[in-house]
């Protein structure tokens, strides 16, 4: 039977209305040129300059040869005249084209995309997905040489990174990996990461072509497998994640409400066999965790309602296989408390939320 191919990966209306996009054009020059070393020039895009985006853009651009192109895309302009003024170049209004040292902005994902070599995708959730990339692929892009290389380090369900894949590939429109990542924001600032990533090794050197890229935002790639497999990787991460946060706020309230010194407590466990990555890394006591978002009033890292979104995901993806997370409807509703009252905080704020002491 013929496999169907279908670029309509029916988003929901709320997503059409909230983060459609119209065809667009830019005013984007595509260069070709060699530089003296006879190297073709390369043109890089990346989209999604939230709280992961951003630094891993700007590590890309610091790390990617001098006279390569970086186009960069968010719906949120202010994101990305910011990125332009922090690598120091004069902005424009908002409404204007902004060029030189190796950036340039594009109205639209397509606009992006056919200018682009290696496509990179950090966006919130499935349905930000799909719909970039609906406006990615159709109609048809021009084909380009190299192969477009899409990766995208999203965190969403594997399903839909599949139909996403699918998508790609059957349209022969390029290569599409998954490649979502561990470490959070301060590991993306320092370029950090832990990258696990879905891709065929049944197709040439996928694979070898990938990883060096990542190397340019990371300190780690670790390939799961075939396509899809990265985010299978990342979700059962980031359920643990999710579990011992909590722990770590619960045991950390614990401590100092018995009178113990935080600090004393933050090492014992940190030295001990409750040590984990909340703990150590991303501990909610300030004084613990230097560049914690716990010294920044729970300010930046990763989103409370990013973390219950995952946890959603590891509920329906653990049910389609039928494997039991006896924690998991509980932690939903814990996040889902705390998000309430503090939306937008780092999910470190839970210990704030159960009362600990600052």
């Amino acid at each position: 039977m013929r496999a169907v191919c279908s670029v309509r990966f029916s988003p929901s209306r709320l997503c059409m209305l909230g983060n459609g996009y119209a065809a667009g054009t830019v005013s984007l020059v595509t260069r070709r040129a060699f530089a003296s070393s006879g190297r073709n020039l390369a043109t890089w895009g990346f989209i999604g300059l939230g709280r992961m985006g951003y630094p891993m853009a700007k590590n890309l651009r610091a790390r990617i040869p001098e006279g390569d192109t970086l186009v960069i895309h968010d719906r949120n302009t202010e994101a990305t005249s910011k990125f332009i003024q922090e690598v120091g170049i004069a902005a424009a209004s908002i409404g204007a084209d902004r060029k030189g040292q190796g950036i340039e902005v594009a109205n639209t994902p397509r606009a992006l995309a056919e200018k682009s070599e290696t496509i990179i995708t950090v966006l919130p959730g499935p349905s930000h997905v799909k719909n970039v990339f609906h406006n990615i692929l159709e109609p048809a892009l021009p084909p380009i040489t190299p192969e477009r290389l899409f990766i995208d380090c999203s965190t969403i369900d594997p399903t839909s990174s599949r139909e996403v894949a699918n998508a790609v590939h059957c349209t022969a429109q390029g290569r599409f990996v998954d490649a979502p990542m561990s470490g959070g924001v301060v590991g993306a600032r320092a370029a950090a990461l832990t990258f696990m990533l879905g891709a065929s090794s049944r197709s040439g050197d996928l694979v070898e072509r990938v990883i060096p890229i990542l190397e340019l935002m990371g300190s780690k790639v670790l390939h799961l497998g075939e396509q899809g497999m990265g985010l299978s990787g990342k979700i059962a991460n980031n359920y643990l994640l999710a579990i011992n946060n909590i722990g770590t706020a619960e045991a950390m309230n614990l401590g100092l409400q018995w009178g113990l010194d935080p600090a004393k407590l933050g090492q014992l466990i940190n030295s001990s066999s409750g040590r984990c990555w909340s703990s150590e890394i991303n501990n909610p006591v300030p004084g613990i965790s230097p560049r914690a978002p716990a010294e920044n009033n729970f300010d930046g890292g990763f989103d409370i309602g990013l973390m219950r979104k995952d946890l959603e995901i590891a509920i329906e993806a653990a049910g389609k296989v039928g494997a039991q997370l006896k924690l998991a409807d509980r932690a939903v509703e814990v996040y889902g408390e705390v998000e309430d009252q503090y939306e937008g905080k780092d999910l470190s704020v839970v210990y704030k939320w159960l009362g600990g002491k600052a």
